[in-house]
């Protein structure tokens, strides 16, 4: 059985959604960023859709935090709290992204990774809010998972902070 992120726990406890002012543009078919690192001024991604399909394919609290930048409020998901072993995927694409031995418990409020799954993540600057920033997103399909800081536990000394909603989780059988 798959656990889908807030979705999994919305009757005990829904996801609240700050929406960030960004606005991923073209239903987030391409990531368009005029600072960028490793990535081209537009990169176009594996899996892309229209608008109108990410928006049948996502919860709205999916589509806000994957499609257009948005941060689930600490604390809110039931992944923050997921301890079994498995594997948390994208859930715009279904891509595989971590591994549950690589998670840990950082005290943010959001699920927090050591390293992703090789060639999963792509990274962006973001200089939104007067900062700067590493934002992460799927390789995949470009979705927004959250950001990545030098603050992590070994052996990477990385914390990717992930917004629980942008993940699904499938434990090992």
């Amino acid at each position: 059985m798959v656990r889908r992120g807030c979705a999994a726990n919305r009757q005990a406890q829904p996801c609240r959604t700050r929406i960030s002012g960004r606005d991923n543009g073209a239903a987030g078919r391409k990531l368009e960023e005029t600072d960028t690192e490793g990535m081209n001024e537009t990169t176009t991604f594996p899996v892309t859709k229209t608008d109108e399909e990410w928006r049948k394919l996502l919860t709205p609290q999916q589509y806000a935090v994957l499609r257009n930048h948005a941060t689930e409020a600490p604390g809110s998901c039931a992944l923050l709290r997921e301890h079994r072993a498995g594997t948390f995927s994208c859930a715009g694409c279904g891509q595989k992204l971590f591994v549950a031995d690589r998670k840990f418990e950082s005290g943010t409020g959001w699920p927090s990774f050591f390293a992703p799954l090789e060639g999963s993540i792509g990274t962006t600057v973001d200089r939104s809010y007067g900062m700067t920033r590493t934002e992460v997103h799927c390789n995949n399909c470009g979705g927004h998972l959250g950001h990545v800081f030098p603050d992590g536990p070994p052996p990477t000394g990385q914390r990717y902070c992930i917004n629980g909603v942008a993940l699904n989780f499938e434990p090992k059988m």
